[in-house]
């Protein structure tokens, strides 16, 4: 396989728009880093002319980021994350926002097609199917990010899932806990696969999570505060809770305190994603760590492959996540002890 602009960039240790300067004899670039660059060309032979036109009459230099809502501190982070590594490699980028809803879905992706973005990365649940086959139809490269769909082909980059719901869970077992419930966002896959692997590390123990104990809920505030009192009104509360996200918990946390309930006193709480709601929440919340810095260079270096390398298959990055623990999960071992 011919080696790409990406390939130089990464043996140079450049970004991909230095590259394109160098090829095009353009911008203001030391010699010592013209040198270099044309050192790692020649070693790797490769060809650009026809890169070269390429950069210079099509590419945009544009990716852009569809996400389902910004408000979301994990959201917020990943954002962050994937723009700084957009911007190491010459690329600036467009965030979308859909607030869960279709029509914002369909008319962002229009705007990004419209934009003439070199490709897409989407975080958000496929609301409608025929707008992304529009974008493989068009030849636009795009990237799921930390979300898998079986009818659309092409790079997946995402965290253990299941693997992070049986940690959360596992660890809540090995502090004594037994009565457990969690809420998780049921309406989107990792939500769905954090449910199994708690599920799985409670029937590991002999132990069945029963239904109202399982509560649905999407990551915003108001939903969140739904559901964390139908888990605080219950007859018998569960003595431990597992959110599947940070946000979710720590609303959770936030009615339980309006009701008098204390956690970890009362009720133990554990999250999922480790962003800054973690650790400015009162008490500290043990959570399951995503690894978002790893997860967005991830992302941004598989969609400019993509860009540079239309034709290879899609790749499949998992990445696994870590407990990070804090105050919010009380040790019922140690009353007993």
């Amino acid at each position: 396989m011919k080696p790409t602009i990406y390939d130089v960039a990464k043996k140079a240790g450049v970004s991909i728009a230095t590259v394109s300067k160098v090829v095009n004899n353009t911008g203001n670039i030391s010699d010592r880093t013209r040198k270099k660059v044309m050192k790692v060309m020649q070693e790797l032979e490769y060809q650009p002319s026809s890169l070269a036109a390429a950069l210079t009459g099509k590419r945009t230099f544009t990716i852009g980021v569809l996400v389902p809502d910004i408000a979301n501190p994990f959201f917020a982070e990943v954002a962050r994350a994937l723009e700084n590594y957009a911007r190491e490699t010459g690329y600036a980028m467009i965030l979308c926002s859909t607030d869960y809803q279709r029509k914002r879905e369909q008319d962002y992706l229009e705007l990004l097609m419209k934009k003439q973005v070199d490709g897409i990365i989407i975080a958000t649940e496929p609301k409608d199917l025929s707008a992304f086959r529009k974008l493989q139809s068009r030849h636009i490269p795009f990237l799921m990010f930390s979300i898998d769909h079986l009818a659309l082909s092409s790079h997946v980059v995402t965290t253990d899932d299941i693997r992070g719901g049986y940690l959360a869970g596992r660890y809540l077992l090995d502090k004594g806990h037994r009565r457990l419930a969690i809420i998780a966002e049921l309406s989107r896959p990792s939500g769905r696969l954090r449910l199994e692997g708690f599920k799985q590390a409670l029937s590991d123990q002999g132990i069945e999570l029963e239904s109202p104990f399982i509560v649905d809920a999407i990551s915003k505030v108001e939903d969140a505060k739904l559901a964390s009192q139908k888990l605080l009104h219950l007859p018998e509360k569960p003595t431990g809770v597992f959110a599947t996200t940070d946000l979710i918990a720590v609303v959770f946390m936030n009615e339980a305190r309006k009701l008098h309930v204390q956690v970890p006193g009362d009720i133990s709480v554990i999250g999922f994603d480790n962003t800054i709601h973690a650790e400015i929440a009162d008490p500290g919340l043990t959570t399951i760590a995503q690894p978002i810095d790893d997860l967005a260079r991830y992302a941004v270096y598989k969609l400019l492959e993509s860009i540079e390398k239309p034709e290879m298959p899609g790749h499949r990055i998992m990445l696994a996540p870590a407990l990070v623990e804090r105050q919010s999960v009380k040790d019922l071992k140690d009353q007993y002890s």
